[in-house]
C-alpha cells in the first residue's frame, strides 16, 4: 500500500483569485449547474452564480449534498425526511417522495448514476433507488447500519457506514453490495473519479485511495489532524479536499498522492465542487460562498 506524507509540494503552485460572495443565512452544501451553483441554506435552496443570487425554492429543511439529473435538483429535506426534485428551470418543486432519511442531522448525500437517483434513507441500513421517470423508490437496498454517504462512479453506486467503517460496493444491476473496503476511523463524505474511489477518514485525518476494481485501498496521504465537516471532489488529474483547520481547501495529486498547495485561511465547515473553470466553496459560519478561478494552474 503507496502512503502519502502529505508535505512536498504543499507550498508550491500558484494560488487561485477568491471572489466572495456574502450570503445571509447558512449556505452549505453544493450543486454545479452550468456556470451556477445551487446551495442548501436555511428554509431554502438558493441559485447562485458569481454575480450574484438568481433564485430560491422554499423547503422545510434542505440538507446534505445534492444531484442534478433529469432536469431537476434532487435534495433532501431533514424535517420532512422526503427527497425533493426541484425544476431547473422554474425553480418550483416539481415532486416531494417519501424516501425516508438516514442521518437527519444532514450529513448526507443524494446522488446520481445509472439511470437512478440514490439516498441513505434509514440508519438501519438502507440506501433507496428512485426512478426520475415516474418519482418513485423502485428498490431498497439493504447497507451496513450508519450508512449515510455516497457517491457514483465506474459504474457502482459507493456507500461509507461510519458505523462500521466500510466502504461499500453495490451493483446497480442487482441492487446488492458486491464488496466491502475496510476503512479507518469515522469515515465520511467520498468521491469516485480521476482513477480511484477517494473517501475522507475524518478521525485519523486521512485521505483513502481505493480501488473500484479490486476495492484494494491503494494509498492514504495525511493531510491534517482531522478531515472533520469537509468536503471532496474529484477533476483535472486533481483531489479537491475542503477542510475544517489549517486552510480553505487541499488540492492533492490523484497520481502521488502529493499535497500540492494549501489554499485560503480557515474558515469553518463547509462544502466545495470543482469545475473546469474554477472552484467553488462555501463557508457557512462566515455566511459566504466563495468562487476561485482558473483551477488548472493550481499546483503548478
Amino acid at each position: 500500500m503507496l502512503l502519502g506524507l502529505g508535505t512536498a509540494g504543499a507550498a508550491q503552485g500558484a494560488a487561485p483569485v477568491e471572489h466572495v460572495l456574502h450570503v445571509p443565512g447558512y449556505a452549505d452544501f453544493i450543486a454545479v449547474d452550468g456556470d451556477s451553483i445551487w446551495v442548501t441554506n436555511k428554509g431554502r435552496v438558493e441559485r447562485w452564480s458569481a454575480q450574484g443570487k438568481l433564485a430560491e425554492t422554499a423547503m422545510s429543511n434542505p440538507c446534505g449534498a445534492m444531484a442534478i439529473a433529469a432536469g431537476s435538483l434532487w435534495v433532501a429535506d431533514c424535517s420532512n425526511r422526503t427527497l425533493n426534485r426541484i425544476d431547473l428551470v422554474t425553480a418550483r418543486i416539481s415532486a416531494t417522495i417519501p424516501s425516508g432519511v438516514a442521518n437527519p442531522d444532514g450529513e448526507l448525500n443524494v446522488v446520481a448514476g445509472a439511470g437512478s437517483v440514490w439516498m441513505a434513507s434509514d440508519d438501519k441500513g438502507t440506501v433507496a433507488r428512485i426512478d426520475p421517470a415516474s418519482n418513485r423508490m423502485t428498490a431498497s437496498i439493504e447497507v451496513d447500519p450508519g450508512t449515510h454517504f455516497l457517491a457514483f462512479g465506474y459504474g457502482h453506486l459507493w456507500a461509507v457506514s461510519a458505523a462500521r467503517q466500510t466502504l461499500q460496493k453495490i451493483d446497480p444491476r442487482t441492487n446488492r453490495v458486491a464488496g466491502r473496503t475496510r476503512l479507518g476511523r469515522q469515515p465520511g463524505f467520498l468521491a469516485a473519479g480521476e482513477g480511484g474511489v477517494w473517501v475522507q477518514e475524518q478521525g485519523d485525518g486521512t485521505l483513502a485511495r481505493i480501488d473500484p476494481v479490486t476495492g484494494d485501498v491503494s494509498g492514504r496521504v495525511k493531510v491534517d489532524e482531522t478531515l472533520e465537516y469537509g468536503d471532496i471532489d474529484t477533476g483535472g488529474g486533481k483531489i479537491w479536499l475542503r477542510t475544517t483547520i489549517g486552510q480553505t481547501f487541499v488540492v492533492i495529486d490523484a497520481a502521488s498522492l502529493a499535497i500540492l498547495l494549501r489554499v485560503g485561511k480557515a474558515s469553518g465547515s463547509g462544502a466545495l465542487r470543482y469545475t473546469p473553470a474554477g472552484i467553488w466553496t462555501t463557508a457557512h459560519d462566515l455566511h459566504t460562498i466563495s468562487w476561485w478561478n482558473d483551477p488548472a494552474h493550481i499546483g503548478k
